[in-house]
């Protein structure tokens, strides 16, 4: 008889097998992910939005922003319950059986309680996305630092996390076949009207 995953606890993961319950590597991940996926819902209606992010260790939470007014901040406003995730992809793993092609990867999903935050603690959760993807720039030297007429520009988010799991898939060095997924460069489609 199949499992009820209904019944199961949001953040277990199906394959025991690929799971990671090292707290320490899933804050790892997070920390170091380049990019997250949110969703939201209303009135039962998913809705997902790719972002910037970065994890706050110490608090235990998640910020990003989006703009001040759009359906991120309307859906959070109706219902503050988020899903968030995020992932990275290995090496493609071809196989002798069309079933058995597959791919490394890991990630991370998060369950928690998404919030719009103002003054001090919308200036801290920007100013660590700018320490995080911009960490060789620092504010007063190489850009002015953030002024409160700029927050009133955007949303800042925090997701209090309740739950999270990790999943990872990984094979041996000598796996035959094993290759990147052939990425387009970043210009691809530039200069297209």
């Amino acid at each position: 008889m199949p499992k009820d995953y209904t019944a199961l606890p949001e953040n277990q993961v199906r394959r025991s097998d690929r799971a990671v319950e090292d707290e320490g590597w899933i804050a790892e991940f997070l920390a170091a992910a380049p990019m997250g996926v949110l969703a939201t819902v209303n009135e039962g209606q998913p809705f997902v939005n790719s972002n910037l992010f970065v994890y706050d260790s110490a608090a235990h939470v998640i910020y990003t922003h989006t703009a001040r007014v759009g359906r991120t901040r309307a859906n959070l406003e109706a219902d503050q319950r988020v899903c968030f995730t995020a992932t990275s992809m290995g090496r493609l793993l071809p196989a002798d059986e069309a079933l058995e092609f597959s791919v490394e990867y890991a990630g991370v999903v998060v369950f928690g309680r998404g919030r719009i935050v103002e003054g001090e603690e919308a200036e801290r959760g920007l100013q660590r996305l700018l320490d995080k993807y911009f960490p060789h720039l620092r504010p007063g030297r190489d850009y002015r630092p953030i002024i409160p007429e700029e927050l009133t520009r955007t949303s800042v988010f925090r997701i209090d996390i309740d739950s999270w799991s990790g999943k990872r898939k990984q094979v041996g060095d000598d796996f035959p076949g094993a290759f990147l997924y052939p990425y387009p460069s970043s210009d691809a489609g530039a200069g297209e009207a």
